[in-house]
């Protein structure tokens, strides 16, 4: 498996990985993306390319995803390629699941252009580079792996699948769960998330809320005839933030002890005021607040509804300009896979072999696994790259770790897929 590094695979790899990243994935434009993509799963030899999009009737049920009208379904495909082996349908099913939306960029904060890929070495810097469209094209190519080294000697399927819309909610995932594109049962699925080449068992959910301050507005020749919102809001940041430190030290999990925060809340977005010669008199803040698995969102919410109406009832002036926490329209619920379950086995086996660490871990992101899961299909956590270079200006992976990935799926495949 080690000889994917050979030229025959890494120039096919890198061509795909470059091509994606040059295309902007971000805000619902995924479709020239999923094209190219649907181009190397023909040419990998699927045997049969399937399509689906997301509607609304996939997400009336779940409270999860909120308004549906807010959702962008329009023109967002998702695709597919199924590799069938000896007899598909006397063996199971592997789905190797990566998403092709990206994240929005801040192209002043980057030192390269974020949609022309760029190589320092054997780092390849790019929007999506990490998260995750190198996992995505490792996952492919993992399956042309698989297939000269064990196609013949197999039954089963392995699904390579590209999604649209994970990072607001799960968009293509939630699709595919609700009403399978598939006519056949699925078994197990491998996520390609940057883990830098970790098993992730347990993801964290996320509470996503808006809070709404409201003052009195004046000039700011007088600003004592006003009540600025600022220090409301801090009195509520930090009471939210105490609260976090006493979750983190009451809610115990045994997958997430050595993260430094392991239900964090973030304030993403804070708006106030209108005019800089007048005391701000109205403030909106998006929260996210981290959900362990095991916790429901429901009762994290009842928590932090708990602690601003102690400090509402400290302050003379909210008691009667009481603020509001409104959930936002997409929630992640946490989700855990037993870690006895066939497919993480595979996994654990196939990194011993490599001679990496196999343990499962946490992570304090949430991911479509949690959509698999609910639905009663196991899906663990692997990929190339890590967290922590996703999200962020100059966004880059390390080739090595693609390319080695690609190994490590390609066999925990086999494990899979042998009775």
């Amino acid at each position: 498996m080690r000889t994917l590094s050979s030229e025959r695979y890494d120039d096919r790899i890198r061509s795909l990985a470059l091509d994606l990243l040059r295309i902007d994935t971000t805000d619902g434009t995924e479709r020239p993306a999923q094209r190219r993509f649907e181009e190397a799963l023909v040419d990998a030899g699927a045997a049969e390319i399937v399509r689906w999009e997301a509607a609304p009737e996939h997400f009336e049920s779940d409270p999860a995803f909120g308004d549906i009208d807010t959702l962008d379904l329009t023109d967002r495909p998702n695709v597919a390629g199924v590799f069938e082996f000896g007899d598909p349908e006397a063996g199971k099913t592997l789905v190797l699941n990566g998403h092709m939306d990206v994240v929005p960029v801040n192209e002043a904060s980057w030192d390269t252009d974020p949609f022309d890929p760029t190589w320092d070495g054997e780092r390849l810097y790019a929007r999506g580079a990490a998260d995750m469209k190198s996992g995505l094209a490792g996952l492919l190519y993992a399956v042309v792996a698989f297939r000269e080294r064990h196609g013949d000697d197999i039954d089963g399927r392995i699904v390579v699948e590209s999604v649209v819309g994970e990072e607001t909610g799960g968009v293509g995932t939630k699709a595919a769960v609700e009403d399978s594109p598939y006519d056949f049962q699925r078994d197990g699925v491998i996520i390609a998330e940057p883990t830098e080449l970790g098993m992730v068992t347990a993801t964290e959910g996320s509470l996503m809320v808006t809070v709404t301050v409201e003052g009195r507005s004046a000039h700011a020749a007088t600003r004592w005839e006003g009540e600025s919102v600022l220090p409301h809001f801090e009195t509520i940041r930090q009471a939210f933030l105490a609260l976090e430190s006493e979750r983190n030290e009451q809610v115990t999990h045994p997958l997430y002890e050595t993260s430094p925060i392991a239900w964090p809340v973030n304030f993403g977005i804070v708006e106030a005021g209108s005019w800089a010669s007048s005391v701000p008199a109205h403030l909106e803040s998006d929260v996210r607040i981290g959900v362990a698995p095991g916790e429901t969102i429901d009762a994290v919410e009842r928590a932090f509804r708990e602690r601003l109406q102690t400090v509402v009832d400290q302050s003379d002036w909210l008691q009667s300009h009481s603020p509001t926490m409104e959930r936002r329209d997409i929630q992640f619920i946490p989700a855990e896979v037993e870690q006895d379950v066939p497919v993480v086995r595979a996994l654990q086996r196939s990194l011993n072999s490599h001679g990496l660490d196999s343990s499962p871990q946490g992570a304090t992101y949430g991911a479509d696994s949690r959509l698999f899961v609910e639905s009663g299909i196991p899906a663990v956590v692997f990929g190339p790259g890590s967290v922590d270079r996703a999200h962020f200006p100059n966004e880059y992976i390390e080739w090595g770790e693609v390319l080695e990935s690609i190994a490590i799926v390609a066999e925990a495949a086999h494990e899979f897929l042998t009775p």
